[in-house]
């Protein structure tokens, strides 16, 4: 095992990795750049050194600045978190050129499951089932009219560098794909420093199921069941729960080894997920492999009762897996709310600054991984979240009661946060009857702004059944018009995909010889 490990990331992700390093003994390295002198994962580890200034270009992407100080403060291996270099492969190869272990999968994975196409690829070699559409980036127009009336509109055109939304159209006739291709091309260069796009199907009111899965270098790899993550706000999770509600023992074992079979074919090993797309009809499709620890990862961890940080460290380690597919056993439901510094009343515009006060629940079946605490400035260069909340459950429904209770004693003062909208969820029928989607949150907005209703105690909780019936009818019918017309709540304007992940994606269009760079 290793004696001593830095983490390449901050806030709440970085005190994370270190609580799991301190119960197995191993002394933990912290860097930081100018804005995070007194950030909690600073404060928490043994060790921590700066790196540069606040902007995350000049600090937490300096691949040579990372390896640095591994080698100057005695760091054996490192653990990049999620975000910023996690799913860079230059920054896998920059450690193995190092004799440094990375606590993640080698640099050919990430490669290979970084980009869309390729991955397509892959499964299509591997017999995963995948949206229909492209295994190639489309090259022009033509092609990609072509492509899409072989297989009829609605279709998605995708960067194949991309994600967070970034780089995403959807093309509801021909007349709309020659601006949407135009645009999605000069978006994923502009996020991602690759044009390259592709073509995929469009599913209407899909489902975003993925599974966990853990793979040790000896070939052995098993899934740890799913995770629903439908609950998104313009293709950003906020929301998680495990297991599905929609899954059952079947599906799950059908979904489980295909992920295993996506796993094996990327010649994958430590921790993972693949991620599905799910139709009305309880048909999967193969989306994206993340090769990283997942942000949602504490839910299985509730439900499985298996650290997922101390496996991870272990795989790096050389060590067997010695959990078998038949030991993993999932008990209960687990929620996880992501508590962001953004203000619900202003498109959800990152609200960073100080927390004057600060209450966290707690009590059985809550755990809270934060980042933050009373005094903390949240800096404006980052992703503004301040803490993930998860609850366990016995069964669903008491997860659902627990999160409610949870959510009440949650306090942020000085700051704006998201916590009225997670109790506005917990209320609403199609949540709480498990009718979930990735249209789920436009809806329950659509609902709001159609009734005028202003959140908190006098809210959405307070109405009728009846009301909310005739009000989310109207919401359907709303989107239903939006979507004939080619542009889904095309009214809102689209925020920026999260900070860290978007930072991530661009520190994979820097030159390979970037991280020699001082």
């Amino acid at each position: 095992m290793f004696p001593k490990l830095l983490i390449a990331n901050r806030g709440e992700i970085a005190v994370r990795v270190i609580r799991a390093c301190r119960e197995m003994g191993i002394r933990t390295v912290a860097v930081y750049s100018e804005a995070d002198r007194a950030a909690l994962h600073v404060l928490k580890a043994d060790e921590a050194y700066p790196i540069g200034p606040s902007p995350a270009r000049d600090s937490y992407l300096r691949i040579d600045k990372i390896i640095d100080t591994a080698r100057k403060s005695g760091a054996q291996a490192i653990h990049p978190g999620y975000g910023f270099l996690s799913e860079n492969p230059s920054f896998a190869a920059a450690c193995e050129d190092a004799g440094i272990t990375l606590i993640g999968p080698s640099a050919a994975s990430m490669e290979l499951m970084g980009s869309k196409t390729r991955s397509r690829q892959t499964m299509q070699s591997a017999g995963v089932p995948f949206v229909p559409g492209a295994t190639q980036g489309i090259g022009s127009l033509e092609e990609a009219m072509k492509i899409a009336d072989s297989f009829g509109y609605p279709v998605m055109v995708k960067a194949a560098a991309g994600g967070g939304g970034k780089g995403m159209r959807m093309v509801a006739s021909a007349g709309e794909m020659s601006s949407a291709f135009r645009d999605a091309k000069s978006e994923a260069l502009n996020a991602f420093g690759n044009a390259e796009v592709y073509i995929e199907k469009y599913i209407e009111h899909p489902r975003h199921v993925e599974i966990q899965v853990l793979g040790d270098t000896q070939g052995n790899t098993i899934y740890l069941g799913e995770r629903e993550c439908s609950i998104q706000r313009r293709h950003q999770k906020v929301m998680e729960e495990c297991p599905s509600p929609i899954v059952d023992e079947e599906m799950r074992r059908q979904m489980g080894e295909a992920a295993v079979k996506a796993a094996r074919a990327a010649n994958y090993h430590n921790a993972g997920t693949i991620e599905f797309l799910v139709d009305r009809n309880r048909n999967f499709y193969f989306l994206e492999m993340n090769t990283r620890l997942q942000v949602e990862h504490p839910i299985t961890e509730l439900v499985t009762g298996i650290d997922l940080v101390k496996q991870q460290i272990r795989i790096a380690a050389g060590e067997r897996l010695t959990l078998q597919q038949e030991d993993i056993v999932m008990r209960g439901a687990a929620l996880e709310c992501r508590i962001y510094a953004e203000d619900p009343g202003n498109n959800f515009f990152p609200c960073p600054g100080l927390i004057r006060r600060l209450e966290v629940p707690s009590g059985p079946g809550v755990r809270d991984d934060s980042g933050v605490y009373e005094g903390w400035t949240v800096p404006v260069d980052y992703d503004p979240l301040i803490s993930k909340l998860a609850v366990w459950g016995a069964n669903r429904e008491e997860a659902i009661h627990r999160m409610k209770r949870a959510i009440g004693e949650y306090y942020v003062g000085g700051i704006k946060t998201n916590l009225s909208l997670f109790q506005t969820i917990l209320r609403f029928p199609d949540f709480l009857e498990g009718r979930l989607d990735t249209g789920l949150i436009d809806r329950l907005l659509a609902l709001e702004d159609a009734l005028k209703i202003p959140s908190g105690e006098t809210g959405v909780e307070a109405l009728d059944p009846y009301l909310w019936s005739a009000a989310a009818m109207a919401a359907v019918l709303h989107e239903a018009s939006q979507q004939s017309n080619g542009r889904k709540n095309s009214s809102l304007p689209a925020p920026a995909p999260s900070a860290w992940k978007l930072d991530g994606r661009r520190s994979l269009a820097r030159p390979a010889s970037f991280r020699d760079k001082s």
